[in-house]
This record gives C-alpha cells, sequence and structure tokens, in this order.
C-alpha cells in the first residue's frame, strides 16, 4: 500500500473517530510491546482504546474482551471484529 492510500486510512479514521493518526501510532506502539497473554495489560489496553476513541467500556464486554484476546480468540477481519463490538451493547 502506498503513502497516498495510508493517508486516505487515517484520514477516514480521524473523520469517523476523531483520533488523530499520531494518537493511533502511539497506541499501536503500545500494543506491540505489550504482552496479551497478561490480563493486567490488555484491561489497560482496553481503557487506553475506550478513552483515545471516548467510548465507554461495560464490565461484561471488557471481560469479553479480555477473555477473547488472553486466549487469542480474536477475529483477523473488519466484519467479525465489528460484530463483536455490536454484540451485548
Amino acid at each position: 500500500m502506498d503513502e497516498k492510500n495510508n493517508n486516505n486510512i487515517f484520514d477516514q479514521v480521524a473523520k469517523n473517530t476523531n483520533v488523530k493518526q499520531q494518537d493511533l501510532f502511539k497506541l499501536a506502539n503500545s500494543v506491540n510491546s505489550s504482552d496479551l497473554k497478561d490480563e493486567e495489560n490488555v484491561r489497560k489496553l482496553i481503557h487506553q482504546v475506550a478513552q483515545l476513541a471516548n467510548v465507554s467500556v461495560s464490565k461484561q464486554k471488557e471481560d469479553e474482551l479480555v477473555k477473547a484476546i488472553t486466549s487469542n480468540n480474536v477475529p483477523t477481519d473488519f466484519a467479525s471484529l465489528a460484530k463483536m463490538f455490536k454484540q451485548n451493547k
């Protein structure tokens, strides 16, 4: 993917979520250095994402996300991910 397409993707994310590109990179860097098998790290990451996106995450949804992430049971396609986030809203 070329730089122009990358910028378009980030522009779309910023437009739809009000999350800046630099904040996405900062978050991505924290994910790369986190141990996603550790429940405490995953909970911290979920809180960071929720804060960045300015959304609340219920305790039930947080628990579901933690279980899915720590057991490496996270969908890899966007449609499945979106469906996962919409469940039990």
